[in-house]
């Protein structure tokens, strides 16, 4: 299917691509009795056309949501493409979704037609083991049913955020206050919460601590825009010089270091109480490591191949390593009243369900600042 490219725009510091003519396939896949219109991927290929599909109906438990926006995140690529091994086809990405409510069950009383409201990477979980008791429902014991490429608990394989509408019980879903642009709070649901989570649990929104940040990308910009809020002094790590403005005047970091230079590796040893990982490559541990005062703490959020480090590097220095997951529905709905309360906004480029394609071709590239964010209600018709 040929599309041509669409125009960019630019309005208030968010980046817009115009939407494209609609394909001549979106004219014939729509008809049926099927109540949801998607974008799904069919096979390996990863490539996403229209699909029809059923929702289930609206339980007592249950929020139905108009979706108006849907963030791509990397595990839309990963999963589209089986990269996992166990894709179920055919699949609906989107994990970072937002809209209104349209209906509610009748035992729902935390929201009312019309709310703004959002669903992270999960919409099920056990609710009875000690950690869904303690709102960190993410690391449930026998856990999560994902929000897309799931078994959920009635047997239906979970389907995403690529499309006209989804119900969700109300335990994961999220209140969006009104005063924050629904279209900025979707990345909040996977990118922002992935690192205000290790962030929080390590005590580092306290102002005079210091903080780095190795990769500047969708996870990462929103890190170091945490930190700044927070009152930390930000070095962000990268591999690519051409990041250096935007790191250090667009998002206001304190200090930018190319990590294959030793020199400026070695004049920051000792000198960071935490550093987030949000890259997926190889990075030298021991190198980093070193970087942390006594005590200090790397924390993974991406996922490279390999963890290799000398025990000394931990041991000498007090140090540790941790790993961390998105977050809790608690831990969820505070960032989101921070971010709309401090006025934290992402930066996003919105485009139309049919450059979804190409969205994700550019964010194997690189090739996005710092969240591509898919304008649903005026696209997907």
């Amino acid at each position: 299917m040929n599309i041509k490219l669409p125009l960019r725009l630019k309005f208030s510091g968010i980046h817009f691509l115009s939407r494209p003519p609609v394909p001549e396939l979106t004219m014939t896949s729509y008809a049926g009795n099927e109540n949801c219109l998607g974008w799904a991927a069919r096979d390996p290929s990863g490539f996403l056309s229209p699909y029809n599909f059923n929702r289930r109906d609206v339980g007592v438990d249950d929020v139905s949501i108009t979706i108006t926006h849907c963030g791509v995140c990397y595990a839309d690529v990963l999963w589209t493409r089986n990269s996992q091994g166990h894709s179920k086809y055919p699949l609906v990405p989107g994990h970072e979704i937002v809209g209104i409510v349209k209906s509610v069950g009748s035992n729902v009383h935390r929201f009312k037609i019309g709310d703004h409201i959002g669903v992270g990477t999960y919409v099920n979980s056990c609710r009875v083991c000690e950690y869904c008791n303690d709102g960190l429902e993410v690391q449930c014991s026998k856990g999560t049913v994902r929000t897309f490429d799931s078994i959920d608990t009635d047997g239906t394989v979970t389907k995403g955020g690529y499309s006209s509408h989804i119900v969700v019980h109300e335990r994961y879903c999220f209140k969006i206050p009104q005063n924050y642009p629904l279209a900025s709070a979707a990345p909040l649901l996977c990118a922002g919460i992935t690192v205000w989570t290790p962030m929080m649990g390590h005590k580092m929104n306290q102002p005079g601590k210091s903080l780095g940040v190795i990769g500047l990308g969708g996870l990462g910009h929103m890190a170091v825009k945490f930190a700044k809020s927070f009152g930390l002094k930000v070095s962000v790590f990268s591999t690519s010089v051409s990041k250096k403005d935007e790191a250090l005047n667009l998002l206001k970091a304190d200090n930018f270091i190319i990590s294959s230079d030793h020199e400026e590796m070695k004049a920051m040893e000792k000198s960071l109480d935490f550093i987030i990982n949000t890259a997926s490559g190889e990075i030298p541990f021991d190198q980093y490591l070193s970087l942390l005062k006594s005590g200090g703490v790397l924390s993974l959020v991406g996922f490279p191949k390999e963890v290799k480090f000398h025990p000394a590097s931990l041991v000498l220095g007090m140090r540790s390593i941790s790993g961390s997951a998105t977050g809790g529905t608690k831990q969820t709905q505070k960032m989101l009243d921070y971010c709309a309360n401090h006025e934290i906004y992402p930066n996003i480029e919105i485009v139309p369900i049919q450059y979804a394609n190409e969205a994700l071709e550019r964010l194997i590239k690189k090739d996005v600042k710092y969240r591509f964010v898919i304008d649903i209600a005026n696209s997907l018709k």
